[in-house]
């Protein structure tokens, strides 16, 4: 796992979303996240998005934390867009604020350990092995040409902070 900091600007997206927490998540019976994402891609989602800046490339967000990891958030799913406009009816935007975010390069790797495994990472390190205290604004994932292949992926994972 590869981990640099960097100084991103602001991100307009286009996609869905759901609520959800960790706890929920690890329960086949409560999880959301796999049905959002399986709701994004069935029903082509990304078609329907004008603006799109990247065609093909998935941005899963964690945004609009209650407290920390062990709280609720919101799980978004979509792409990054030039501008808001003309977004469908059932179809969300989000803003990924400008900040400092530590990337952490996963893979290759099956999906889904791949991600899981990164995310089992993150939640262990301190504030300092992270170079600062987690912001909790927005933490994402980027799905790109190196995630085509479930067996062989590599993610991007941008953990905000401080």
């Amino acid at each position: 796992m590869q981990k640099i900091t960097v100084n991103l600007p602001e991100i307009k997206l286009v996609g869905i979303k759901c609520r959800t927490n960790n706890k929920s998540e690890q329960d086949p019976n409560s999880a959301k996240i796999g049905s959002t994402i399986q709701r994004y891609f069935q029903s082509s989602i990304a078609e329907k998005i004008t603006n799109s800046i990247n065609p093909n490339t998935t941005y899963c967000v964690y945004a609009e934390y209650d407290s920390d990891h062990n709280g609720n958030y919101t799980y978004f799913v979509g792409e990054k867009v030039s501008a808001f406009s003309n977004t469908p009816e059932g179809i969300f935007e989000l803003i990924i604020p400008a900040q400092v975010y530590i990337k952490f390069t996963n893979g290759p790797g099956a999906m889904p350990n791949v991600c899981i495994s990164v995310w089992q990472k993150i939640w262990s390190m301190t504030s300092r092995e992270f170079g600062g205290a987690r912001s909790y604004l927005a933490d994402f994932e980027i799905y790109d040409s190196r995630a085509v292949d479930p067996n062989n992926t590599v993610i991007d994972v941008y953990v905000g902070i401080n």
